[in-house]
């Protein structure tokens, strides 16, 4: 069973980045390259399915020595119940996310995916988020990262607009930026302990002293932070994710981010175990969720504040993290799940508001609910989850935090217990306001008669409507809405609601996968069976 998982890894990775090359050679062949990409997904879909099965069951992950080359002078791929959930759940999003753009793609006649540059682009930029969640080296890592940027840029700037251009060149640096912090941490660490690998990173790591160990600590958590899009360091994603078309922000606000979170959770739990900054964490965490769910309130466009929204749930990742305990690690890990599917499923459906509507704003906006009672479920239902209403899985997965939070707080694990009830507080308040927020846009653009509109005399939702949008692009609102639109929709929307039927079983898993990050030394004895020489 190991040896058959061992041959699965790579082909994660290599999968896709064949499926781009072929997709590119079929550019003008769009009913093969829309084949060949959904094939490549729906594949790796199987295999991280199987991997996970495998990892689980084994209670011991999978690592592969590509070329034959023994860590830590090779590249190793490294696959515990983290790597294989984080897989699993990438994998589905991504495979939905491009149904989806399939059928935009279709109905619009690739105006804003052109099929020859959008399907190569999106298969590599899936190869760099599997590549980061098996990478077993931080150089490898870096790779990673570097192979979503190239991608994410193409991505982000399709259609070619001044709007989304100005996007791309502020992500694009913001990005480098974070580039330049990581490389320069692996070059330090590198000089500091002779290796890259995170395994025997973890012992040597431990050998510094502290003040080396603090500023190397401190590198990779800006060049992750900014990834993620922490506080203070999240003033770029508000103006870059909502320019792009609707599958390229509800892939790169579900998923990207994520993988700059799991990032995190590695550094923290393997290389720099023995280096505490949980209380720093904490605060970031906090503040995130506060100032991020502040600039929602003052948003009229529901991109936008989405996008703020998508900063302050990274809060309470950060605050799981920071708490250094198995249970905050456990409902971290859950509520990362929970975050990636809802978030991705609000933006597909903002989506089909843009389409259905022809626009974003709440000022624009009215009579949707009874134009389209199935858009404003599929809106209602991740907006109640992601506000955190029971039995949601948001309410669980915030429930699992404050829990570990008070549980830790008494013995001041993960910083001062004043602190850790602080955050648990701003976490109540966020989700409490997140609630606010979505409800308010469901109230106005879904419930608000057509009549109560300010400023226009015709009405919005005829047959096709058209006038200018405030960035100076036309959008058009029609009542057609392609059914793959729709059915990928319905699909990570009904993700989100088996993420609370299914929550005991998910969050053994998560537990089990916090078991493991707990111990470093599980992930050492598999890089290394033998031990570390």
């Amino acid at each position: 069973m190991t040896a058959a998982a061992q041959v699965l890894v790579p082909l994660v990775v290599l999968l896709p980045l064949i499926g781009s090359a072929v997709a590119l050679v079929l550019g003008r062949h769009r009913r093969a390259q829309m084949a060949v990409s959904t094939s490549v997904l729906g594949t790796v879909v199987v295999i991280s399915a199987l991997l996970l099965a495998i990892v689980d069951a084994s209670g011991t992950g999978v690592s592969v020595a590509v070329g034959g080359w023994m860590p830590p002078f090779g590249i190793v791929l490294v696959v515990d119940r983290l790597s294989a959930v984080m897989l699993i759940v990438s994998a589905v999003v991504l495979l939905g996310v491009l149904v989806y753009a399939v059928g935009q793609g279709v109905a619009d006649r690739h105006r804003e995916t052109p099929v020859s540059i959008f399907h190569p682009s999106y298969l590599i930029l899936s190869a760099g988020v599997f590549n980061a969640f098996i990478a077993g080296d931080l150089f490898n890592l870096y790779v990673g990262f570097e192979i979503l940027l190239s991608a994410s840029y193409v991505l982000l700037t399709l259609g070619g607009t001044g709007e989304r251009i100005r996007a791309g060149v502020t992500y694009i640096i913001v990005s480098l930026v974070s580039s330049l912090f990581f490389l320069s941490a692996i070059a330090l660490i590198y000089g500091a302990t002779g290796t890259a690998n995170i395994a025997q990173l973890s012992v040597r790591i431990a050998e510094l002293p502290e003040s080396v160990q603090l500023v190397l600590h401190l590198l990779l958590l800006i060049a992750f932070g900014i990834k993620a899009a922490v506080f203070p360091l999240s003033f770029w994603l508000p103006d870059s994710y909502p320019t792009a078309p609707a599958p390229v922000t509800a892939v790169f606000a579900g998923l990207l981010t994520k993988v700059g979170v799991y990032a995190i959770i590695r550094t923290e739990t393997v290389i720099f175990r023995e280096n505490d900054l949980s209380t720093l964490l904490l605060v970031i965490g906090g503040l995130t969720m506060l100032v991020g769910i502040l600039g929602a309130l003052t948003q009229a466009d529901i991109k936008r504040l989405l996008s703020y929204t998508l900063v302050s749930h990274i809060g309470y990742m950060i605050f799981g993290i920071g708490l250094s305990t198995e249970l905050g690690l456990t409902a971290t890990i859950y509520y990362v799940v929970h975050h990636i599917t809802v978030q991705t499923a609000l933006f597909l459906t903002t989506g089909l508001i843009e389409r259905f509507g022809g626009a974003t704003s709440i000022n624009r906006l009215a009579g949707l609910l009874k134009a389209s009672p199935l858009l404003a479920i599929l809106f209602f239902i991740p907006a109640l989850n992601l506000g955190g209403i029971p039995p949601f899985s948001g309410f669980l997965g915030k429930l699992g935090l404050f829990l570990a939070g008070a549980e830790g707080a008494p013995a001041s694990v993960g910083g001062p217990a004043w602190l850790t009830w602080a955050v648990i507080a701003a976490g109540a308040a966020t989700s409490l306001v997140t609630l606010y927020a979505l409800t308010r846009f469901w109230n106005m653009a879904f419930w608000r008669d057509r009549d109560e509109l300010e400023g226009y005399d015709s009405p919005l939702l005829g047959s096709v409507q058209e006038f200018p949008a405030a960035a100076g692009d036309t959008l058009v609102a029609t009542r057609t809405t392609p059914v793959l639109m729709v059915a990928a929709t319905c699909a990570l929307v009904a993700i989100t609601v088996l993420l609370t039927v299914f929550a005991g079983p998910l969050f053994d898993l998560a537990g089990r996968a916090a078991g493991d990050l707990v111990d470093p030394a599980a992930y050492v004895a598999l890089v290394f069976p033998g031990g570390i020489r």
